[in-house]
């Protein structure tokens, strides 16, 4: 690439303002263009609206599944107190159930012990 290719390019985004008396081109001082860098600047602040939008859809999605997390939360929760509760509920009926059948048992004669054999030694 020469000289005169890097001016175009220089010149297309920038314009030369020589200083006074100044005829030397490396103490020149460039100026942008009105209007060549509000593309840039737009293009900026749309990617940083971009990221923005990303991020905003990355915060709510995280939000509903927290949300969703603390619904399952929730009805696991209740789901093992239901559980408890049948449990105790079963205990207490096995409870019941066990002293019958020891009543029934001590009222059977099938089931009584006797101490005859331990009389007839």
């Amino acid at each position: 690439m020469d000289g005169s290719s890097k001016e175009e390019a220089e010149d297309s985004t920038f314009t030369n303002i020589p200083l006074a008396d100044d005829t030397d081109q490396s103490s020149r001082i460039l100026y942008p263009r009105p209007g060549s860098l509000l593309p840039k600047m737009m293009n900026a602040d749309m990617d940083v609206d971009a990221e923005n939008q990303v991020e905003l859809e990355e915060k709510t999605r995280l939000i509903n599944q927290v949300l969703e997390l603390q619904h399952t939360l929730e009805d696991l929760s209740a789901r093992v107190d239901a559980v408890k509760e049948e449990n105790l509920k079963l205990k207490s009926e096995n409870q019941v159930l066990g002293q019958y059948i020891e009543n029934l048992m001590s009222a059977s004669s099938v089931f009584q012990t006797t101490d005859t054999k331990s009389k007839r030694k």
